[in-house]
């Protein structure tokens, strides 16, 4: 016995609003018209519904677990973004316009894409911050300097980093700025080399100059005898004779470099100052003459003194 064909339908699935809708209107429209009123009003009971039941036990799980309300805040936005896809996609197979799963994937799909151009910078920083916590180029508590800011590590999360700077400002820097650029990390290593260039006339006498440089470096406590101090002469300035120092200092920080350099220099200057060695300051001849159109009067000096 053969059974009678059924004709295929093509074309979305009919619903009950466009039934009725036939008996008053032509299929022509009365389909587009049904599918539009059971996408609408099962979008809208779907929505509320979600937004009245899920949205306050949300709000009590959160609470539950003792979230602050800045942590709460994104959470509540992500399950109102998901009440929404899944009011979309059961309106989608409510009117007949597709499958359940094929509509959540459609719609997650197209809101992924959205995402992902939405967060671009949000990834950038994530994968930064990944960066950070796997080569460690600073740590909590270092002192770095980067595009002419410079600061003490307070924090390093996935998305930025917090520095607090030398007069006690926070920034909150994105990671992918602290990973595209170059990084100075003075206190990376164990000790430190600082540098400091003593001007002393072209008349004073480089050697006696240059021991009490290295006597002041070799009495200072926090400077290091390996490596030894050292001292170059490294300018001829039109004003100065430039002498280099390089010292170096163990377990470095910012404040122990700046106490440290303050102190050795001032005692490489007042011995200068025993010693007779001035540390000269730029200075500038001028040299030349005015040119007189003719003889100049008591008259003329009172008109120009009045002027």
């Amino acid at each position: 016995m053969t059974r009678p064909l059924v004709p295929l339908q093509v074309g979305p699935a009919p619903n009950a609003a466009s039934d009725f809708l036939r008996s008053v209107l032509p299929t022509w429209l009365a389909d587009p018209l049904g599918m539009a009123a059971m996408f609408l009003v099962a979008f809208l009971v779907i929505y509320v519904v979600g937004r009245l039941a899920i949205l306050p036990l949300v709000d009590r799980v959160l609470q539950a677990r003792d979230l602050d309300e800045h942590a709460r805040t994104p959470l509540r936005r992500v399950a109102s973004i998901v009440i929404l896809f899944a009011a979309v996609a059961i309106a989608f197979g409510a009117a007949g316009l597709g499958n359940f799963l094929t509509a959540i994937a459609t719609i997650g799909a197209a809101a992924t894409l959205a995402i992902g151009f939405a967060m671009q910078d949000v990834l950038k920083n994530f994968v930064a911050g990944v960066f950070i916590y796997t080569d460690k180029p600073f740590r909590i508590g270092d002192w770095i300097e980067w595009d002419g800011n410079a600061g003490i590590v307070e924090d390093i999360s996935l998305r930025v980093s917090r520095v607090r700077t030398f007069d006690n400002e926070l920034l909150t820097v994105p990671n992918s700025q602290l990973t595209d650029g170059v990084i100075k990390n003075p206190v990376a290593k164990d000790k430190l080399r600082l540098k400091f260039v003593f001007g002393i006339g072209y008349d004073d006498d480089i050697d006696g100059a240059t021991e009490i440089i290295l006597e002041e470096a070799r009495n200072h406590p926090e400077i290091m005898d390996d490596p030894e101090p050292s001292v170059r002469l490294t300018e001829l300035a039109d004003s100065y004779v430039g002498l280099q120092s390089r010292i170096w200092i163990a377990q470095p920080s910012r404040a122990d470099w700046v106490r440290t350099r303050a102190e050795y220099v001032q005692s490489v200057k007042e011995r200068f100052d025993e010693a007779g060695i001035e540390i000269p300051y730029p200075q500038r001849d001028l040299s030349g003459g005015v040119e007189l159109a003719g003889p100049v009067t008591t008259a003329d000096v009172e008109a120009a003194g009045d002027d």
